[in-house]
């Protein structure tokens, strides 16, 4: 009997340990909104054998995402647009930050790198519309020209062009910058021209 409980007790270490393990801190999670994504799409390591798996996964990655209240996806043939829902108040830098996060997240994924990310909301209520079609049976066919034209007038965020974020200077203080380098050069050929007319005296 005591050798049993000292199994069981064994185990059950041995699971919250594990369970310690996949779960990180809050704090870490908070840092990055797309960690919780990512860790969804290390993950999944099964092979997904049909569109509506992959729509499916690429919904649950997007939703993963912090400040994505939904996600709407259709898959037609290697091309998946994903529409995601925001808070409507946020402003457009807000939603351009949680499309990217997206991007990041679909970006390790073998699925969603390619895939098309919008924040448009009139697309993606469109995305949920035709995605209730197909799953009702409609031939995603049927949706060739109409998601053409989609892809063809967003401004997408293409996981695969996701690069790391570099600070870019304010637009006033990068022309004061200039501004400043353009008078040092100045200043420096007036100098040298100053050295020659004096060597030429002497």
């Amino acid at each position: 009997m005591v050798l049993i409980a000292i199994a069981v007790i064994a185990a059950g270490c041995s699971t919250v340990k594990r369970n310690e393990m996949a779960s990180p801190s809050p704090q870490k999670n908070h840092a990055n909104g797309a960690v919780r994504a990512q860790q969804l799409a290390e993950k999944s390591v099964k092979p997904l054998k049909s569109n509506k798996e992959v729509a499916d996964h690429l919904e649950k990655l997007a939703k993963g995402v912090r400040g994505v209240s939904n996600a709407h996806c259709v898959v037609l043939g290697k091309t998946a647009v994903v529409g995601i829902d925001v808070d409507s108040k946020l402003d457009r830098a807000r939603v351009g930050t949680i499309k990217y996060s997206v991007a990041e997240a679909f970006h390790k994924d073998p699925y969603g790198m390619d895939a098309v990310v919008t924040a448009d909301m009139d697309v993606s209520q469109r995305l949920k519309e035709m995605g209730a079609d197909i799953r009702r049976g409609k031939p995603i066919k049927g949706f060739a020209e109409e998601m053409a034209d989609i892809i063809g007038r967003i401004v997408p965020q293409i996981p695969r062009n996701v690069t790391p974020h570099q600070p870019e200077l304010p637009q006033t203080q990068s022309h004061t910058q200039s501004r400043m380098q353009e008078q040092e050069h100045q200043l420096h050929e007036k100098q040298i021209q100053k050295h020659a007319t004096h060597v030429d005296k002497h």
